[in-house]
């Protein structure tokens, strides 16, 4: 045990006072939120990423701010937290009742919201199209049904779409968005420029090239190449998929100066001071690697990557002050006869053994992340809970070691 202490005596050392937080040591989530118009969490899959959002939303909005949560997570896990029964396409506004009821003020307001892909991409047809009957076409076309519903990107473009639009909403004054795991994350990140590129592509242009005005598919007017291509696809999909392609595709062209202008217009908002990036993560290694890789590329692109949030980490526990015969002692006056106190004090002693060595595990990880993520970054630290996250009260709890009015307590004091 004397390295283990060792290590629990270093750790405490390096959590109160290491200089890696650098200039960022001042700084605090409640200057984030208060600093920004749009707050976006990021990272990988299990690491609370929807909690924080929903936490960082509820202090903004107890603390005076008018606040939207925005999610896109197809799980829905914000609903029970924020007290509602499910998450809906709308804006639902959580009473302050529901505040009341659980001894929280609330002096601001909060709503939540759930993406509808469909909805966000037809009100961007009816608003680009360039006529209400052209808008119409595009709307009844089958192939548009299944690119507004289900082709991949599609959710992350409409995701930057619906932010776009609420971040002009006067009725908020902070926006909190609750994104996807970190591969659906970076596929945000690029949604406006690959829409884009592939309403230019080379095929959308062969297809307007070839659809003539008399609203026919003909390929007289392509190169060889081309030309080649596409009858051996017709042959493959049938002549009048190509056709209903077709038109689509010449429908959805006349659109694409909108397109190109609105995902501008997205692309540089991403990068504006008003929109800020927190990366959210758990101390696990793959968990850091990818909140290391994905703050990176944050950085690299532009954006402004404000903090890392490290949750679920394990506190230290103490050693106990007493020794075994007396731990068997007190743990055989409590015990049933049939139940040998030795054996009983000698698994708890591994289990405590094995909860030290996933807190000293957290804190490697968690100053991995430090050492490589930037002294000028802000590092939040949440520790592991021992009960979900199920309503207002325990979402204020989380809210309090996120902004710092409560501290993880890494290594426990004996």
């Amino acid at each position: 045990m004397d390295s283990e202490n060792l290590c629990a005596h270093d750790l405490q050392n390096v959590y109160h006072g290491s200089d890696v937080l650098g200039s960022a040591a001042a700084m605090t989530l409640s200057d984030v939120l208060a600093s920004h118009r749009v707050v976006v969490c990021v990272g990988s899959g299990g690491v609370g990423k929807t909690t924080t959002a929903a936490a960082l939303a509820l202090h903004a909005a107890m603390g005076g701010k008018r606040v939207l949560c925005l999610t896109i997570d197809p799980a829905r896990r914000l609903a029970n937290s924020l007290g509602l029964r499910e998450m809906t396409t709308d804006e639902q506004l959580i009473a302050p009742s529901i505040f009341e009821e659980q001894g929280l003020v609330c002096a601001g307001s909060l709503s939540a919201m759930m993406l509808d892909t469909k909805r966000t991409f037809d009100e961007i047809v009816v608003r680009f199209a360039p006529t209400p009957e052209r808008a119409e076409r595009i709307l009844a076309n089958k192939l548009y049904q299944y690119v507004s519903t289900s082709l991949a990107g599609t959710q992350e473009y409409m995701a930057m779409e619906k932010l776009h639009a609420v971040r002009g909403d006067s009725r908020y004054d902070l926006i909190i968005l609750d994104t996807p795991p970190t591969s659906n994350a970076l596929d945000f990140l690029d949604a406006p420029e690959k829409l884009t590129s592939t309403i230019d592509s080379q095929a959308m242009r062969w297809f307007t090239t070839a659809f003539q005005s008399s609203g026919k598919l003909s390929l007289n007017l392509l190169g060889k190449g081309a030309s080649f291509l596409i009858r051996g696809l017709a042959n493959f999909t049938g002549a009048e998929f190509l056709d209903e392609v077709a038109h689509f595709v010449v429908e959805l062209n006349a659109l694409f100066g909108g397109f190109r202008e609105r995902a501008k217009q997205m692309s540089d908002a991403l990068r504006s001071p008003e929109v800020a990036f927190v990366v959210v993560t758990s101390p696990k290694p793959l968990a850091v690697d990818e909140s290391l890789f994905l703050g990176e590329r944050l950085r690299s692109t532009g954006m402004g990557c404000e903090a890392y949030i490290v949750n679920q980490i394990h506190p230290l526990h103490a050693e106990p002050h007493v020794g075994t015969a007396e731990l068997e002692a007190a743990a055989r006056a409590v015990l049933p006869a049939s139940v040998d106190a030795a054996q009983a004090v000698s698994r708890m002693h591994r289990a405590l053994d094995d909860e030290r060595l996933l807190a000293i595990a957290d804190r490697i990880e968690t100053e991995r992340l430090k050492a490589r993520g930037g002294k000028t970054m802000l590092y939040v630290e949440v520790p592991a809970f021992e009960e979900d996250v199920h309503d207002l009260r325990s979402l204020a709890r989380v809210a309090g070691f996120l902004v710092g009015t409560e501290r993880a307590q890494v290594v426990e004091e004996e």
